[in-house]
């Protein structure tokens, strides 16, 4: 795999920083230590400018090439929270902080951007800026759109954003992108069925929730069947069903459900809104109940703008020889807010085969990192060649 000189040298120097943040993982927006450390690393680097406390506890680190003939100003990022999840690899640096964990690669991320900083500020062999931006609270906390609601896109004069992302299945070092809708929108609803309860031995007394209940869960399947085209993928679940009582002999009073939607496009987003409430309230009054329905948007569709798409593809072609089609996810991806406020770019870079993430015995793959560091390096300097 041909990758920069100075990143190989690096190799070791990022596998210890990315260890030490896979030993003390942070969640959401409570990444003190991680941006801390991030923020000290930036300035040992050399860094013409390091700021904390963008969207929180995310930190930006400003390097400028030797030259600045146009003006050019590319933002890289990476997430640096983990999960709540219990760690089960029983790694010699496994996590420290019970019910936490890197399960995602954040670890692998942020240590690979920080060592295409340290490349980037010991070389400089570019025309123009680079903003490295570190970001918490990816994993359901929006931490992306805190950061580019705090102005972080004008402040610093971003113009282009890249980010990427560990895939594992995908053999080490090769990369995958596609332009347009990339991640789905990630919304959430809750339904509140209400009916009448009483005694099981004498149902028809009440108006049973549990019975309407199913119903609606039935009937929310044909939003993906019936109501939208069978070319485009929406997913629809019901993960959560819970009832007021939890006697074996009595029908309760109301069930509640949870559940999650997603979309690829912002029309079917909308279309599955609307037809997710008037279905649960219209089979709610069939059997004489009622239903309350409160959705929750997420994060929106994460839609890759289709010049930088082709130049992250033959950046990654470069150092890997080859640029994979990937498929449609319909997991989320906040990066999706820095992508609506500049053009840009998202891509996967392979793990190997490791167990997936959110999985307890997931890990980062370290031989990863040169492939990770040398795209994100070469995403500068052939985007912004020195003068």
């Amino acid at each position: 795999m041909p990758v920069k000189n100075r990143l190989a040298e690096l190799h070791s120097e990022i596998t210890e920083w990315r260890r030490d943040f896979h030993e003390n993982p942070e969640i959401l927006f409570e990444t003190h230590r991680t941006s801390a450390r991030v923020a000290e690393l930036l300035t040992e680097f050399g860094c013409d400018e390091v700021t904390t406390g963008i969207g929180r506890t995310g930190v930006v680190g400003v390097i400028k090439g030797k030259t600045d003939t146009r003006g050019a100003v590319i933002g890289l990022r990476a997430d640096m929270d983990a999960l709540p999840i219990l760690e089960a690899t029983n790694l010699p640096y496994a996590s420290k902080t019970d019910g936490a964990m890197h399960a995602c690669g954040h670890d692998g991320h942020t240590a690979m951007l920080l060592g295409a900083a340290k490349y980037l500020t010991e070389t400089r062999n570019f025309d123009g800026t680079v903003v490295v931006i570190f970001q918490p609270a990816e994993e359901g906390g929006g931490g992306g759109r805190e950061m580019c609601e705090d102005g972080m896109m004008d402040r610093w004069g971003v113009q282009e954003v890249y980010g990427m992302h560990n895939w594992p299945g995908m053999p080490l070092g090769k990369f995958a992108i596609r332009p347009g809708s990339f991640f789905a929108a990630t919304d959430q609803f809750e339904i509140f069925v209400k009916g009448k309860g009483g005694h099981a031995a004498k149902p028809h007394e009440g108006i049973d929730p549990v019975v309407t209940a199913s119903q609606i869960v039935s009937s929310l399947q044909s939003i993906a069947s019936r109501n939208v085209d069978p070319v485009e993928q929406v997913v629809v679940s019901v993960t959560s069903v819970e009832s007021s009582s939890k006697a074996f002999n009595v029908i309760p009073q109301q069930v509640h459900l949870k559940g999650t939607v997603r979309t690829l496009t912002a029309e079917n987003r909308d279309l599955a809104q609307a037809r997710l409430t008037k279905l649960a309230q219209s089979v709610a009054e069939g059997f004489g109940a009622e239903a309350e329905v409160k959705y929750y948007r997420g994060y929106p569709v994460m839609v890759n703008h289709e010049e930088q798409t082709e130049f992250a593809a033959e950046v990654a072609k470069g150092i890997s020889g080859q640029c994979d089609e990937a498929p449609l996810i319909m997991g989320g991806e906040d990066f999706a807010y820095m992508l609506e406020e500049r053009p840009g770019a998202y891509i996967l870079v392979g793990n190997g085969d490791t167990a997936p993430v959110h999985h307890p015995e997931y890990n980062f793959n370290d031989d990863a990192i040169p492939a990770g560091t040398s795209w994100w390096a070469e995403i500068v300097e052939r985007r912004m060649p020195a003068a």
